[in-house]
């Protein structure tokens, strides 16, 4: 019996292990309620380190599938382009066997190279037009004109697969330029100059024009004449001259086309010389297209051999791209793999075990129940020391 009633030591025990009790029962039914068995950094403080960094790899792992399924359809993309390509480079090489026999007059070889003309100026369309996301995947231009594609493939910097797809153009990549000198201090004669066009030029090649006070103008190639060229920088120029340029009619520069090529510029041009403009190299993959025709049995039959090498090069690059593709699918499969068994640790340390934790919940509702009797208990029993008072 106590004999004290100031301090009630059994019903401290029972509040201290109400108080204990509730703590593990809101617990339990926090873990219950989200899901999750660390809800804080105080429930499992190293657990909750490992789990943060295995959610880090997760979402690299699954980002990483995207990636590889995204650089894969970029490749089907090229490799469907280069499908064309193939397409139109048979049907090229067919055209000249077809021209290369003597069996043909002037005009079925005229009807013959007309349609060669126009596949071959498709494949280079596509080989120039051919874009993924914006992006020209055909002309090599790719990565500072390298034509390389590095694709991130995994959760950690430096996992990645890299394809190169070459530049498959026909058309040339290099530029002319002519160069019209510093006029000498004053110069009062008028002097003619004439720049002459020289060379093999492609559609879509540029001939840059420099002009006094760092002026320009450039003329794209739309017909590879030379003539049509000289024409068409006449023309430039001559709109260039009613603006405030180096050909600036103020400066008293004139222009005047020519003939075979020929552009004639006259001015106060003392002591110039303009030289004639580099000829246009023709680059990629499918250089040995460029200005090809089938016109003669002669140009027929070379046309074989060089479609037989722009076809190769065609399937060379195709089964570049297949086995990346191949590889990028094997890749992306293995990392769907590792991403399933991490999420499986990670739920082991971070996920609720609802069998356990329900079983906890129901231990602690049953506690509760009994430590509040015997609270009630405690209280109750101080009443026996009135019985020292009557």
């Amino acid at each position: 019996m106590p004999s004290a009633i100031n301090t009630n030591v059994s019903s401290l025990i029972a509040q201290n292990a109400i108080t204990s009790n509730s703590l593990s029962q809101s617990k339990a039914m926090q873990q219950l309620s989200t899901g999750l068995r660390i809800n804080g950094a105080k429930d499992d403080a190293a657990g909750l380190a490992i789990a943060s960094k295995m959610t880090s790899q997760i979402k690299g792992l699954d980002q990483a599938v995207r990636n590889s399924n995204d650089a894969i359809s970029m490749l089907q993309t090229a490799d469907g382009a280069m499908v064309a390509m193939g397409d139109m480079l048979q049907r090229m090489r067919e055209l000249s066997v077809q021209g290369a026999s003597d069996t043909n007059v002037t005009s079925d070889r005229s009807a013959l190279n007309s349609e060669f003309s126009q596949l071959s100026s498709e494949v280079a369309r596509i080989a120039k037009s051919t874009q993924w996301n914006g992006m020209n995947i055909l002309d090599g231009s790719a990565n500072g004109s390298t034509g390389s594609f590095n694709f991130q493939v995994g959760a950690s910097a430096g996992q990645t697969v890299n394809q190169v797809i070459g530049n498959m153009g026909a058309v040339a990549s290099t530029t002319g330029t002519a160069n019209i000198g510093t006029v000498a201090a004053g110069a009062g004669s008028k002097q003619i100059d004439t720049m002459t066009i020289a060379g093999t030029y492609s559609v879509g090649d540029v001939i840059t024009v420099n002009g006094r006070n760092n002026q320009q103008f450039q003329y794209t190639v739309t017909n590879t004449s030379l003539n049509t060229i000289a024409t068409g920088i006449f023309n430039g120029m001559n709109t260039a001259a009613n603006g405030n340029t180096s050909f600036a009619a103020a400066n008293g520069v004139t222009v005047t086309n020519g003939t075979a090529g020929a552009v004639t510029i006259t001015g106060l041009l003392d002591n110039v010389t303009i030289p004639s403009p580099t000829s246009a190299v023709a680059t990629g993959g499918l250089a040995n297209v460029k200005d090809m025709n089938i016109s003669t049995q002669a140009n027929a039959a070379a046309a074989i051999a060089a479609m037989d090498t722009s076809i190769a090069a065609v399937n060379s690059q195709r089964s570049g791209l297949g086995a990346t593709i191949n590889r990028l699918t094997y890749a992306a499969d293995n990392l769907s793999n590792v991403s399933q068994n991490a999420q499986a640790s990670r739920s082991r340390i971070q996920d609720t075990d609802y069998a356990k934790t329900s079983t906890e919940l129901a231990r602690t509702q049953i506690i509760a129940q009994a430590a509040t009797a015997m609270l009630a208990q405690a209280n109750q029993s101080q009443q026996s020391v009135l019985a020292l008072l009557k």
